[in-house]
């Protein structure tokens, strides 16, 4: 209980990054080691605590599963459960007790893992999207891990569809928002996650199933229900904690949250206060209205940044990235302090393309010379290190050479005095 009590206090007392952010509102502590809160439509990360720390995801794995199995998958196919799908399962892991052999639809088996968290079936899911495409398990696996790094997710590595603990399966807080943003665009995950109970009808090829929603948020009788929330998914593992992410729309903003590595009780309680802080202290500023430019030919114009009420646009910094098709449009990112607040999409006008794009390859040339130089050096400093390494073995070996004459001298003389010795003792 005191190890528990430690572990609490520790979590609650780790730093919170926007808290330190000059007139940024000040988030709440949670009893985890990460959390996050996003703006699913900007990307605006309103409240930031470890969100890049590498963290064990355990079953909110399942949303990046379900993700390329709405990308790819056709709901209606047939799915076969495998013994290697059931041999991921090691005790008090989630399992709705499908045998090798049972047949469903991916429909029910995306149903089964996100509601149930079953493993078996998250594991059937890889395998059935893979052999659709025409590849093997491992291929879905490649999928998750560029699914994720195409989403700008770039601290993660996944090794498994389900979350089952290994040590080199690990995510972010940031991650994993980033993968509930693209969520935003498949409604059947909503449609899923606010189903309260589903039902596996029985077949010629499996047994009937029931199960019902894991995620307390998003169940209407439940203490921990949050009348916003309306998807998510739950984990634990003894070594991930409880990890938890939830997707939430007040009507006027959509909203992600993610916590990691939270002890004991307080996923639930945590997250409804992020998501208070995030729906209460932010608003949307929109960016047609705000920014000055004269070189953008066109913004988008429902693109807005979401700023608290003490900090104003003109403040922000600005980063545009070209589109790689070679046109003159661009995606401008939005900051404040380091922190993403908006992004917006733009045209720009010949002149501003031309004179980016000059800017762009005088940098591209300017780190190249950089990189050459310094390889440059670390040649140079390489054959340095060889001369001297050299110049000590030509050293060790006249020095060698210079004790094997002096020994051979002295043994001459020795030899030489021995000899004289001899010879007087004939003598008499």
């Amino acid at each position: 209980k005191e190890a528990h009590e430690r572990a609490l206090k520790e979590a609650y007392e780790l730093p919170v990054q926007t808290n330190k952010i000059k007139n940024w509102p000040k988030g709440p502590g949670t009893y985890g080691d990460a959390g996050i809160v996003m703006d699913a439509d900007s990307g605006a990360i309103l409240y930031a605590k470890n969100i890049d720390k590498h963290e064990y995801p355990a079953s909110i794995t399942k949303v990046l599963t379900a993700l390329l199995a709405f990308q790819y998958g056709d709901m209606t196919s047939r799915v076969t459960i495998s013994e290697e799908a059931l041999s991921c399962l090691g005790s008090g892991y989630a399992s709705i007790g499908l045998k090798p052999g049972n047949e469903i639809t991916l429909e029910q088996a995306v149903y089964a893992m996100l509601l149930a968290s079953a493993n078996e079936t998250a594991y059937a899911v890889g395998e059935n999207i893979a052999e659709s495409q025409g590849h093997e398990y491992d291929w879905f696996i490649e999928q998750m891990n560029e699914k994720c790094a195409s989403l700008g997710g770039n601290n993660s590595n996944f090794i498994n569809t389900n979350g089952v603990f290994d040590e080199n399966h690990y995510t972010c807080a940031r991650d994993m928002a980033l993968i509930g943003k693209a969520l935003f665009e498949y409604p059947m995950f909503f449609q899923i996650c606010q189903t309260q109970q589903y039902t596996i009808p029985e077949s010629d090829t499996v047994e009937e199933h029931i199960f019902q929603q894991k995620h307390r948020m998003l169940l209407q009788d439940n203490e921990d229900y949050y009348e916003y929330a309306i998807g998510g998914k739950t984990g634990y593992t003894t070594e991930a904690e409880n990890t938890l992410i939830t997707l939430a729309d007040n009507g006027e903003k959509r909203l992600i949250c993610v916590v990691l590595r939270t002890y004991g009780g307080h996923p639930y309680s945590d997250t409804k206060a992020l998501l208070d802080y995030g729906f209460d202290n932010f608003h949307k500023v929109f960016i047609q209205e705000n920014d000055v430019e004269e070189d953008y030919r066109r913004i988008d114009s429902g693109a807005y940044v979401m700023l608290p009420e003490k900090v104003e646009f003109e403040k922000l910094e600005r980063e545009i990235v070209f589109h790689e098709d070679g046109t003159d449009d661009a995606t401008v990112t939005y900051f404040y302090k380091d922190m993403p607040v908006g992004t917006c999409e733009v045209t720009v006008s010949g002149n501003y393309y031309n004179r980016e794009r000059a800017a762009e390859k005088e940098l591209e040339m300017k780190e190249k010379a950089e990189q050459k130089s310094k390889k440059e050096a670390a040649e140079k400093a390489k054959e340095k290190k060889k001369e001297k390494e050299e110049r000590y073995k030509a050293v060790a070996a006249i020095g060698v050479a210079g004790i094997l004459a002096v020994c051979a001298a002295i043994a001459g003389v020795v030899t030489n005095i021995s000899r004289k010795r001899k010879e007087k003792r004939r003598r008499r």
